[in-house]
């Protein structure tokens, strides 16, 4: 497997790789380093916005939405140099990475038009409405109903987990809309704008002090009938398409964020003397091995285009990195010790590496948890038979 880049590819990282450094050295270097999703997230939205005026917001896609026409070996190394250079997690990440690709796959043209333009140009997040209290891991037991009244879509229900909601323009929601459907059959793609009556958003405070997930209650909330992403009921192709761009570029800039937070807690291990103690020495070296593992596979997964997202790599790659970060959350905990347990100040917010602790331990819940990655894994990739399930 050839893991090098061209010259031409080269001399792309060194252009991105300048003007991320130049940024988060000049007018952006108050967001370096955020361990977060929620703070300074009116500077993160004019950060969202200075990489679309440069046209570095979604380098992916076509030039005629906003992108760059970029190769995915460019895509790779932008995502690369974005985390190096210390950028921000992005606030816009479900609209750049989920949303934008999913309607550039499905919508029709007037969809495109409608929706593309604010996604590219940073000026609307979007957040996502899959996830119900009675339909986590298992997306086709939604409740939410939608039924048409004249001219547009009326939705009732409720999401929960909805990442950025408080803060979002725009959901897509997958929803019931056909009557007395059951399981993946008789669901809608739904697109919905966050700022009317019938939806309410109530953060979720995590026990890391923040309130990045959202409880988002739809009371009658309504969308235009031509806001319906694909077929009407067969929404859950485009869900599942949509799940497979999640496990695209953005993984390879994932793993820089893990490459960040493992050099933290190798800095620390060197400061406090830990380094030298060879036990902690042996689970660095795991987590160095382990992090290379994630990398080759993820190049693998993304290089295989013809796999649909169902191949090894893309069906391990979710359990692979949930457990890897999981385990680097307790590594940072024992390099700290006892002075990893206290945060300063009155504010409850804590460091990268008690942090990472913290929200790593959610890692292996959301998207899937890993008894339900497990399932995935022996049921499409191992051809094992399929677990009862109550509405199949």
């Amino acid at each position: 497997m050839k893991l090098g880049f061209s010259a031409e590819d080269e001399a792309f990282r060194a252009e991105a790789a300048d003007w991320l450094q130049g940024q988060m050295a000049g007018e952006f270097r108050d967001i370096v380093g955020i361990p977060n999703l929620v703070s300074k997230v009116e500077r993160r939205k004019e950060w969202e916005r200075q990489l679309a005026a440069h046209q570095w917001s979604c380098i992916g896609w076509p030039v005629e939405w906003g992108g760059r026409d970029a190769t995915l070996a460019q895509q790779v190394i932008f995502a690369e140099e974005y985390a190096r250079a210390g950028a921000p997690n992005r606030i816009n990440h479900i609209g750049v990475e989920l949303a934008g690709p999913t309607i550039l796959a499905f919508g029709t043209q007037e969809q495109k038009a409608r929706y593309l333009p604010g996604i590219a140009g940073g000026t609307q997040i979007w957040c996502q409405g899959y996830s119900e209290p009675n339909a986590g891991s298992d997306l086709a037991n939604v409740k939410t109903k939608a039924h048409l009244e004249g001219n547009e879509w009326v939705v009732t229900g409720q999401k929960v987990w909805t990442s950025l909601a408080h803060f979002s323009d725009y959901i897509f929601v997958v929803a019931r809309s056909e009557e007395g459907s059951k399981g993946p059959k008789g669901l809608s793609f739904l697109l919905m704008a966050m700022d009317q009556p019938g939806i309410e958003v109530r953060p979720i405070r995590q026990m890391n002090g923040e309130a990045e997930f959202n409880e988002t209650f739809l009371d009658e909330a309504r969308c235009p009938a031509d806001a319906m992403l694909g077929e009407r009921g067969q929404g859950w192709g485009v869900a599942m398409a949509l799940l497979g761009f999640e496990r695209g570029v953005s993984t390879l800039a994932q793993q820089m964020q893990f490459r960040n937070e493992l050099d933290a807690v190798i800095e620390a291990a060197r400061a406090n003397g830990k380094a030298n103690d060879p036990v902690t020495r042996q689970k660095i070296a795991r987590a160095e091995i382990g992090l290379n593992l994630m990398r080759y596979g993820a190049l693998r997964m993304l290089s295989n285009a013809d796999a649909a997202g169902l191949d090894g790599a893309a069906l391990t790659y979710k359990i692979q990195w949930a457990t890897w970060r999981r385990d680097l959350g307790e590594l940072a905990m024992e390099v700290l010790g006892q002075a990893g347990e206290i945060a300063a100040g009155d504010a409850y917010e804590w460091t990268l590496l008690p942090n990472t602790f913290l929200f790593s331990r959610s890692d292996t819940i959301y998207g899937g948890t890993n008894q339900i990655q497990r399932n995935l894994i022996a049921e499409r990739g191992l051809g094992l038979p399929r677990e009862p399930r109550g509405n199949s």
